[in-house]
């Protein structure tokens, strides 16, 4: 099955056409995914220019990650399932559509960079000026937020991209 015969096969099923035909729902879940987007973003430029050296510069990194993380990790969640509801409402406009793919790419690209740069600053013992990894953390701060920045721009242009 290619992925245009499995978007129109799931845009007849009824799950797809209750999502388009509740007049609510569209809206609802764009509105709600739209407000996780702007927690996920908010909590990532706090802790990216807190590594960054920018902001917050009177606490530990630790101090900043373990406050702001959760909110990215849950707002990520709500994101996933909002996603979820818009493309199983509109699968053709989203599954055929190449800034999706990017965007997911970014999303995908924006987590590991959260992985890789956040999860190990929760650790009790560490210490950001002895990472093996210390001179990176400015440049990728900077890069994490052009990736979220790409992320917010994708989202916006999947309704005006075929």
């Amino acid at each position: 099955m290619t992925l245009n015969q499995f978007s129109n096969a799931l845009y007849a099923s009824p799950i797809s056409t209750d999502i388009r035909t509740v007049v609510w729902v569209i809206p609802t879940t764009q509105s709600i995914h739209i407000l996780a987007i702007a927690v996920v973003v908010g909590a990532a430029i706090v802790t990216d220019l807190r590594l960054a050296g920018i902001l917050a510069t009177d606490e530990t990194p630790r101090t900043v990650v373990k406050r702001y993380l959760p909110w990215m990790w849950s707002a990520l969640g709500v994101l996933l399932a909002t996603g979820l509801i818009m493309t199983v409402g509109e699968p053709n406009r989203v599954l055929n559509n190449w800034v999706f793919w990017t965007k997911m790419a970014l999303v995908l690209a924006a987590f590991t960079l959260t992985l890789l740069f956040r999860m190990p600053i929760l650790h009790p013992e560490f210490r950001l000026e002895h990472a093996v990894w210390a001179k990176l953390a400015k440049p990728m701060a900077w890069a994490s937020l052009l990736v979220w920045i790409a992320v917010i721009c994708c989202g916006r242009w999947i309704a005006y991209a075929i």
